[in-house]
């Protein structure tokens, strides 16, 4: 067994169960010695723990999928063992764009879509929309929100790649006209009146998964009781979460971690269903192939067999771990 580990995660809310883990002692009950690796980038995370640099992450629901497929600079099969939360994500528009959709009467991707046609009648250029990551749900989230309006996303607007930690920074500098990203960054972006949260990630896809732990799968077949260890540790870090709200987000709060206030966080932490981390986390395959369905949708994949794929990405889960803890 294994037990010396770095783990990698992005600073956002849903990271919550990995700083949990770490800062209450989880770990080490679960006899691991884990060093946390802040990284900027999506893109971070997927190079290093395809290369070994990283001992495993903190994921997109998507990611373990898309490394597998080598959809991204490598390729390297992964496999999710734990859903750390559902939910999570914010669609935010520049209070600009905001007023203008007002006009047409209220914030929805049909009255987008009459502002920028009446952008096209006077030779507008096209906004800007960022999204974390290539293959990501958040992606996916705003191609669907989009479309929902009658909004072609390769032909209405342009899409964008920001890491998590500068959309507020391109948001206020005029770079972006608005993005998909997870808490807190859109409630940030609202707390400073730059923008306005039109939708969430559960109002789109309700109940997906949104993060996962991920694993390359020859860790994952190599270290077994570490990874069993892991999943331990860390469903004990995600009832925590859920059970204590406002300690947590005065955690996150601290500048080591998100280093933003906490009555920022509270505005997703607190928000009835917005994100939800434990009763939730158990791999399944037919979340992969949900996943899997809107990147074929929007020609992220071709003709893989989505089902192999889903058993052997979602379908490696530390199963006595789960027995022994239950909501």
């Amino acid at each position: 067994m294994k037990t010396a580990l770095t783990l990698g995660y992005v600073p956002l809310t849903d990271c919550a169960p990995l700083v949990v883990a770490s800062e209450l002692g989880l770990f080490a009950q679960a006899g691991l010695d884990v060093t946390l690796s802040r990284e900027p980038s999506w893109a971070n995370i997927r190079d290093k723990v395809a290369v070994g640099a990283l001992d495993g992450a903190q994921m997109l629901a998507t990611m373990p999928l898309s490394l597998s497929l080598g959809l991204g600079a490598l390729r390297e099969p992964t496999v999710a063992v734990l859903v750390l939360n559902q939910g999570g994500n914010t669609i935010t528009l520049s209070e600009s764009l905001c007023r203008r959709m007002e006009a047409y009467g209220g914030l929805s991707p049909r009255n987008l879509a009459a502002v920028l046609a009446e952008d096209r009648l006077c030779g507008v250029e096209p906004p800007t929309f960022a999204m974390v990551y290539p293959v990501s749900p958040h992606h996916l989230e705003l191609r669907d929100w989009l479309a929902s309006g009658g909004i072609d996303p390769d032909q209405d607007v342009r899409l964008t790649v920001v890491p998590p930690p500068q959309m507020v920074a391109h948001l206020a500098a005029g770079k972006v006209a608005g993005f998909c990203v997870g808490e807190p960054w859109g409630g940030l972006a609202a707390e400073q009146r730059l923008g306005r949260v039109v939708a969430t990630s559960q109002d789109i896809f309700p109940n997906r998964a949104e993060k996962v732990l991920g694993v390359t799968a020859r860790f994952a077949q190599a270290k077994p009781a570490t990874v069993a260890a892991l999943v331990e540790a860390l469903l004990g870090a995600c009832r925590w979460c859920d059970d204590n709200r406002a300690e947590l987000a005065e955690l996150l709060s601290q500048p080591e971690w998100l280093n933003v206030p906490a009555e920022v966080l509270m505005r997703g932490l607190g928000r009835p269903g917005f994100i939800r981390f434990f009763g939730i986390n158990h791999p399944d395959p037919a979340q992969a192939m949900l996943l899997l369905a809107q990147m074929r949708r929007w020609g992220q994949v071709g003709g893989e067999d989505d089902a192999a794929l889903a058993a052997n990405v979602y379908g490696c889960a530390a199963g006595s771990a789960f027995q022994e803890i239950t909501p």
